[in-house]
C-alpha cells in the first residue's frame, strides 16, 4: 500500500506547463489530499527563460483540471535567490503558509538531470520519486519552438495550448520573440522584458 499524504509539494517553473507536469500532478492527486505547486522564478521580470508570470502560470495550470481537482491544487510563489540554503528556507516558509498543523507532507518529482539535485534538499519531506514521464519532455525546446511561432501540441494539455495561443497575440509575446530571435546565446537568461 502506497503512503497517503496530506500534502505533496511539486516544485517547478512550469514555463510552460506541459503533459509531464500534468501527469505528475495527477499522480500527486492520487497520493495526497492536496498538491502544493511551488512556482519557481516567481519574480515579476519576464525573460526568455521565464516568459510567464506566476499568476499566468496559475491560470495556465488550473485550466487543465476539473473544478474538483482545482480545489485541491494550491500555489506558492518562490523567487530566485541563487543560494541553496536561502532558497530552501524560502520554499519551506512559503509552503508552511498552506499547511495545517501536524500534516504528513511529501515532495514529488524525478531525477531528470543535474538540475534535480534540489529534491535532496528537503530531507524532512518524504520523497515520492517518479520514473521519467512522457518521454522526458523538457520545457526548454518547447519554449524555443514557441518563440519560432510553433506550439508543439503533442507535448501540451488542451488548457496550455489555449493559453499559449492567446499569449501569442500579446505585445509581450512579440517582445520576447524578438529578444529570442536577436539573442546572443550567452545572454539567454539575462535579457529582461518588463511585465
Amino acid at each position: 500500500m502506497t503512503e497517503r499524504f496530506d500534502y505533496l509539494v511539486f516544485i517547478g517553473r512550469f514555463q510552460p506547463f506541459h503533459l509531464a507536469h500534468m501527469q505528475t500532478i495527477l499522480i500527486a492527486l492520487q497520493h495526497s489530499q492536496q498538491v502544493i505547486l511551488a512556482l519557481g522564478s516567481a519574480q515579476d521580470q519576464r525573460n526568455i527563460k521565464n516568459p510567464f508570470t506566476a499568476a499566468e502560470r496559475e491560470q495556465m495550470i488550473l485550466s487543465n483540471f476539473s473544478a474538483a481537482d482545482q480545489q485541491r491544487i494550491k500555489f506558492v510563489h518562490v523567487i530566485d535567490v541563487y543560494d541553496d540554503a536561502k532558497w530552501v528556507a524560502l520554499t519551506k516558509s512559503q509552503v508552511n503558509t498552506q499547511l495545517k498543523p501536524n500534516s504528513n507532507i511529501g515532495l514529488i518529482g524525478h531525477f531528470k538531470d543535474d538540475s534535480s539535485y534540489y529534491l535532496e534538499l528537503f530531507p524532512e519531506w518524504k520523497l515520492l520519486e517518479l520514473e521519467s514521464l512522457k518521454g522526458s519532455i523538457s520545457a526548454t525546446p518547447l519554449r524555443e519552438a514557441y518563440y519560432r511561432g510553433e506550439i508543439v501540441e503533442a507535448a501540451f494539455p488542451l488548457g496550455s495550448i489555449a493559453f499559449l495561443i492567446a499569449f501569442q497575440q500579446t505585445p509581450i509575446y512579440r517582445q520576447l520573440q524578438q529578444k529570442y530571435l536577436q539573442r546572443d546565446p550567452s545572454d539567454l537568461e539575462l535579457d529582461v522584458v518588463e511585465p
